[in-house]
């Protein structure tokens, strides 16, 4: 079917219901999705439940600004986090719905690069989008897009992975280094440039989980350190299993670039937003070396180093109450310290504060937004 000049832009006409809503659903969505279940049309996606009686299901909505970013846009960011969501909990992403709020006006071309976006990452993930809504709002009733996704999987037979399982002497992972999504978002949303390119790290773990649940089938839980980063992510685990950690800074991974630009912003890197990147909470069967290697990577997006960066102290520790983490834009850390005791209190912005009397952060040489 042809383009007619009203497709350069979303309409309310496209949340219609008529012609101009299949039209936008036959050009846009079905043309990049395209899976059996989505092609026949039918009010709801029907698919086979698991040999294992267990599924997992997550939901998540996603509101970022700007859309797009270095590293990706909303539309990857929207399958990655819930196929990693479902992902942690030890199933096998097999399938996520889309629904799509649209803006009147919103470029028909950004649009497509998204849905676009969204299939090549449904494919790198090998999971199948079988479902799907689509709403257009007027003007100024939303930012452009967002989007809804919900994912199901299977969960293997005596798999059951929860925070709750922790137990003293157990060690966490990260799977890579800290803060790039939660910078490149930030970068751009402040116009700020840098020397070097800090870009997002958005890509489905669920294979890379499934390799590791292979080969430490003890492992006790994930946990996907997305919104309040990795001490929201700790507190998580403290609160499911009541055990006290303690953080060795030193064995917490972060680029240059990124550490440069948290202390310029203002902000605490533990609490800066990660895309992809788990952590597993391990039980050792011997002591645990600063950086364990894996496998290497398969691609650039996929991390394959796991550093072990937390332990649970086997008795209570005078030290686990030593230090919070709070809205200090140039903390005074620890080479070890306790978890953070509180939990993001609300939503981080740039501090934009000059550095302490005689300490002057190592910075990227600025350079001017580019139009």
């Amino acid at each position: 079917m042809s383009r007619t000049a009203t497709d350069s832009t979303v309409l309310l006409g496209h949340g219609s219901g008529g012609q101009m809503m299949k039209r936008i659903i036959d050009e846009v969505f079905l043309d990049a999705f395209g899976s059996p279940e989505l092609l026949e049309g039918n009010d709801a996606g029907v698919a086979a439940l698991p040999a294992s009686g267990r599924i997992a299901m997550s939901t998540d909505s996603f509101v970022v600004s700007p859309q797009f970013f270095p590293g990706g846009n909303i539309g990857r960011l929207a399958v990655c986090g819930t196929v990693n969501d479902v992902a942690t909990s030890g199933a096998n992403v097999r399938y996520l719905s889309c629904g799509f709020i649209l803006e009147e006006g919103y470029p028909m071309d950004k649009l497509r690069q998204i849905v676009q976006t969204m299939a090549e990452t449904a494919c790198e993930a090998d999971v199948a989008i079988i479902t799907g809504d689509t709403k257009v709002v007027e003007r100024g009733g939303a930012d452009g897009v967002y989007i809804n996704t919900a994912g199901v999987g299977e969960v293997p037979a005596g798999v059951t992975l929860s925070g709750a399982n922790c137990r003293p002497g157990d060690v966490i992972l990260v799977s890579g280094t800290l803060g790039d999504h939660g910078i490149a978002i930030m970068s751009q949303r402040e116009g700020l440039a840098f020397s070097s390119t800090i870009e997002s790290d958005a890509a489905p773990l669920n294979q890379l989980i499934a390799d590791v649940l292979a080969a430490a089938p003890d492992t006790r839980c994930f946990r996907d350190p997305t919104r309040g980063g990795l001490a929201s992510t700790l507190n998580e685990f403290a609160q499911a299993s009541g055990v006290a950690m303690e953080v060795d800074e030193d064995a917490v991974p972060v680029r240059p670039d990124v550490q440069a630009a948290c202390e310029m912003l203002g902000y605490d890197v533990l609490q800066v937003a990660n895309e992809a990147r788990w952590s597993p909470w391990c039980r050792p069967s011997k002591p645990m070396p600063r950086w364990q290697p894996c496998a290497p990577p398969a691609t650039a997006r996929t991390p394959r180093l796991s550093v072990a960066c937390c332990r649970l102290p086997r008795a209570p520790s005078r030290r686990a109450r030593a230090h919070r983490l709070g809205l200090d834009p140039y903390p005074r850390h620890a080479r070890r310290r306790a978890a953070a005791e509180d939990l993001l209190a609300g939503e981080r912005r740039p501090a934009r504060l000059a550095p302490p009397p005689g300490r002057r952060p190592a910075l990227p040489d600025p350079l001017p937004p580019q139009d």
